[in-house]
């Protein structure tokens, strides 16, 4: 069948014709295809599969005050007497709650003090976080960034990184084997 169509030469299409087909049916709601459920309407969406686009007949007039608007968000039905996730509520904790099983409140211990430092290693680390902080803080406020404003800075931060560095401890048991290897 393509190759009788390959052989055909293409029809010209009216486009006026179809503009105009599409202008005149604007607004037109399109009829449904035999064999489908009619629509169901909002109101009729939490009714049972029978009750479907049954028209709703007024309610009598009674003394009740109408209910109050449900809040924005509230329109999904989930099922006739069925709360949403929402109305779920957590029970409020109390002392009798607790058994022998429980561990009860959780105190967590007092962390350790820390090991006291030398001067050294005080003046290292001032140097380490105040150089940088000297030449962020003389950047911010504008100074000028005369030879000892620079070498304080820098020479700070290069000073304390370097005696951090030389002072660590080694956690070697014997200093001659650099531990380089599985040992059998």
């Amino acid at each position: 069948m393509a190759e009788h169509d390959a052989d055909r030469e293409p029809q010209p299409i009216d486009e006026e014709a179809a503009w105009a087909a599409i202008v005149a049916g604007y607004g037109d709601e399109p009829t449904d295809p035999p064999g489908t459920k009619p629509f169901k309407s909002i109101e009729d969406l939490a009714l049972l599969e029978g009750d479907r686009n049954a028209t709703p007949e007024p309610p009598p007039a009674s003394p009740e005050p109408p209910p109050e608007p449900k809040p924005l968000g509230s329109s999904v039905v989930f099922a006739p007497g069925v709360g949403g996730p929402r109305d779920f509520k957590v029970a409020e904790p109390s002392d009798g709650d607790l058994d022998d099983t429980d561990e009860g409140h959780f105190v967590p211990p007092e962390p350790p003090p820390l090991p006291e430092t030398d001067v050294t290693a005080k003046f290292a680390w001032l140097g380490v976080i105040g150089g940088p902080l000297l030449l962020l803080l003389a950047a911010v406020l504008q100074w000028e960034f005369t030879w000892w404003l620079t070498t304080l800075g820098v020479g700070g931060f290069i000073g304390g990184f370097g005696t951090l560095v030389a002072r660590m401890q080694q956690d070697d048991e014997d200093g001659d084997d650099p531990g380089r290897g599985a040992v059998v």
